[in-house]
C-alpha cells in the first residue's frame, strides 16, 4: 500500500503510555451503550466481552473535542514510528473519501473523528479499557482508540500480516464512526434494548458487517487512485476472514456456536468487505435490509 502518498490526518492524539489508567475496581456501572462498545471492541479481536466489561468504569463526564491535559495534543507532526505514521495517513485518506461521499449523499459535511493512539490502557467516554480489547470506537466522544501493538497480534495470532490488513482494521473502526454520524448506532441501541440475546447478537452482526462494508468503500477509492499495490486486497480479505466469529471460536474453544456470533462469520465479513471494495457505494452496505 502506498500510504506515503496519502494525506496525513490532523485529528490524531498520541497519548503514548500516559493514556493508561488502573483497571478493575468495584461498583462499576455499565449501561447498554457501554455493553455495545464492549462487544464492538471484543469479539472482533477474540477477547471475552466479560473481560472488557470488568475493565470499564461508569459513564465519564461529557467529553470535549480537545485532548485532555497531559494526554497528548492533536498533532499533524509526522511520527518517527512508521506504523503510527501509516495509521495517521490512512485516517487522513478516510477523511477525504468520506467527505466526498457525504457530499454525494446530500450531507453538508463529514465530521471527522479523532484517532487516539495509546499504550497499555486508555480512558474514553465509554470507560477505561486495556490494550487487550483491541482497537475500538467510542460513540460517546466520537473517537477511535488504537494501541498499535495490536498489529503484531494481527499478524502472529490471526495470521493476517501486511499494511493493508492494518488499514482494514482502522477503516473498520472509522466505519463505526460513519454509523454514529448517520444515526445508525442510535437506531441500533433503540432496537436491541427490546430484543432477546439471540436476536440482539444477530443485530450486532449486521452492525459489524456494515462497518466492514464501509471499510471496503474506502478501499475502493484507495484502489481507484492507485494507492494499493499487488496483494493488498487479498491482505484485507485475509484479515476480514481471520477475525470472523467462526474462526475465533475454533481457535479459542474448538467449536462454533452460530447463535453466539456478534460480528459475523469469515465468509460474511469477506463478502461485505468485498461488496464495499467493488461498489464504492455506501448505499450498497445496508446489512440491516439484507439476509446476509
Amino acid at each position: 500500500m502506498r500510504w506515503g502518498d496519502m494525506r496525513r490526518s490532523e485529528n490524531i492524539e498520541d497519548r503514548g503510555s500516559s493514556g493508561g489508567f488502573p483497571m478493575g475496581g468495584g461498583g462499576m456501572r455499565v449501561g447498554l451503550g457501554g455493553i455495545v462498545i464492549a462487544l464492538i471492541a471484543s469479539v472482533l479481536f477474540g477477547v471475552n466481552p466479560l473481560d472488557i466489561l470488568s475493565g470499564m468504569e461508569g459513564s465519564a463526564p461529557p467529553p470535549t473535542r480537545s485532548a485532555p491535559s497531559g494526554q497528548g495534543p492533536q498533532t499533524s507532526t509526522p511520527s518517527s514510528d512508521p506504523t503510527k505514521e501509516m495509521v495517521a495517513r490512512v485516517v487522513g485518506d478516510t477523511e477525504d473519501v468520506w467527505q466526498a461521499l457525504f457530499k454525494q449523499l446530500g450531507r453538508s459535511s463529514y465530521p471527522a473523528p479523532t484517532l487516539v493512539m495509546f499504550s497499555g490502557g486508555v480512558r474514553s467516554a465509554c470507560g477505561t479499557a486495556s490494550a487487550a480489547v483491541g482497537p475500538f470506537y467510542c460513540p460517546g466522544d466520537g473517537k477511535v482508540y488504537l494501541d498499535t501493538s495490536f498489529f503484531s497480534q494481527l499478524e502472529r495470532r490471526f495470521g493476517a500480516p501486511g499494511d493493508f490488513a492494518q488499514a482494514y482494521v482502522v477503516a473498520h473502526e472509522i466505519g463505526h464512526h460513519v454509523q454514529n454520524v448517520l444515526g445508525t448506532m442510535r437506531q441500533f441501541d433503540a432496537q436491541v434494548s427490546r430484543l432477546d440475546e439471540r436476536r440482539r447478537n444477530q443485530m450486532q452482526v449486521r452492525l459489524e458487517l456494515q462497518a466492514d462494508c464501509y471499510a471496503g468503500v474506502w478501499g475502493h477509492f484507495a484502489q481507484r487512485r492507485n494507492l494499493l499495490e499487488a496483494g493488498d486486497v487479498e491482505e484485507g480479505l485475509r484479515a476480514a476472514a481471520a477475525v470472523g466469529d467462526d474462526q475465533i471460536m475454533k481457535r479459542t474453544q474448538g467449536y462454533v456456536v452460530p447463535d453466539a456470533f456478534t460480528h459475523g462469520s469469515a465468509e460474511q465479513r469477506q463478502r461485505w468487505f468485498r461488496r464495499g471494495m467493488e461498489s464504492g457505494d455506501p448505499r450498497q452496505c445496508d446489512t440491516f435490509a439484507s439476509d446476509n
